[in-house]
């Protein structure tokens, strides 16, 4: 096998283990694509992406354009002379001038069992929905959306209880190793590619933070799915005199249907239960805003909260 040249496109946490997967193979990283710097916390410090700080750690020469499209980014990435390009969460559609200078053309490592999920959040949306298996994907990059042939697939459980984090954690370390072998398969001439199936395609649009609102009135199943799925961002939350509380962790409790949608049944010790519009909903922990989570027995004992309250 020829070792390839590689460029690698990725800018948030979950595309690390794949950078480092690839600069612990036989390939050669020439240079790493990551967005631009941007300000974070409450002090709004310029941080470098998670990519770049570990491509700079390795001594990986990283561009950082505002635009693709521009021909000083062009031209930097074509001097790079790279074999392939490999993607991981970039945030950006890649325009055909990029998918044209390598030689072979871009990989994409997706966050699901393509071709369900094609989109930008398709780790929250598994998990909101229910799912009880996703997976990762290896696939050709093309103009359009996540449709681009599969070179390879692997399926990942999730736990009732698992969060759209714990899930991207285990996605992120099978992507690495799955995107590692399907590039040994390039360069030694053996990789296969299937076409998707766009019978069976489903989108997976972008979170946005107005969904973390609760409606009661939704069955608890659901609500437990939407907490998990918005953990750690933009989390899921609801109100108690005006105050905005966020659910860390819930369990599905009693099925029975005791009270008004958005009632608390018991606020007591370990037990905070709410009624949804079906059964109920156990909230294991909680953060008031502008304070840390808590377990409930914490939060209850330092909170007026009482049986036949409302959330809202």
């Amino acid at each position: 096998m020829t070792p390839l040249s590689v460029v690698f496109f990725g800018t948030p946490e979950f595309a690390v283990p794949t950078l480092r997967a690839l600069l612990a193979s036989a390939h050669d990283v020439v240079g790493v694509v990551s967005q631009p710097d941007r300000p974070r916390g409450r002090g709004q410090k310029l941080e470098p992406t998670p990519v770049k700080a570990a491509a700079s750690d390795a001594g990986v020469p990283v561009l950082q354009p505002e635009r693709l499209k521009t021909p000083e980014f062009l031209a930097a990435f074509a001097e790079l002379r790279p074999d392939l390009g490999v993607v991981a969460a970039y945030g950006k559609i890649l325009p055909e001038s990029v998918i044209q200078v390598p030689r072979l053309g871009l990989i994409n490592v997706h966050a699901s069992l393509l071709p369900k999920y094609r989109g930008a959040a398709p780790i929250q949306r598994a998990v909101m929905n229910g799912d009880r298996e996703t997976g990762v994907t290896i696939m050709r990059i093309v103009r359009e959306l996540d449709a681009g042939a599969m070179f390879a697939r692997i399926a990942v459980a999730i736990g009732p209880d698992d969060t759209a984090g714990e899930v991207e954690h285990a996605l992120a370390a099978e992507g690495g190793r799955l995107l590692v072998d399907v590039v040994d398969r390039i360069a030694d001439g053996t990789a296969r590619e299937e076409p998707q199936d766009d019978r069976h395609a489903t989108y997976a649009p972008k979170i946005v933070r107005e969904e973390g609102v609760i409606d009661w009135s939704r069955p608890a199943t659901a609500l437990h799915d939407q907490v998990r799925g918005l953990t750690p961002w933009p989390r899921a939350w609801t109100h108690h005199e005006g105050a905005r509380l966020i659910l860390v962790r819930t369990h599905v409790d009693d099925p029975t249907v005791r009270a008004e949608a958005g009632t608390v049944i018991e606020a007591a010790g370990d037990r905070l239960l709410v009624q949804t519009g079906q059964g109920t909903l156990l909230i294991a922990s909680i953060q008031p805003e502008g304070k840390r989570a808590m377990s409930a027995r914490e939060f209850l004992a330092g909170r007026p909260l009482e049986a036949g309250s409302r959330l809202a």
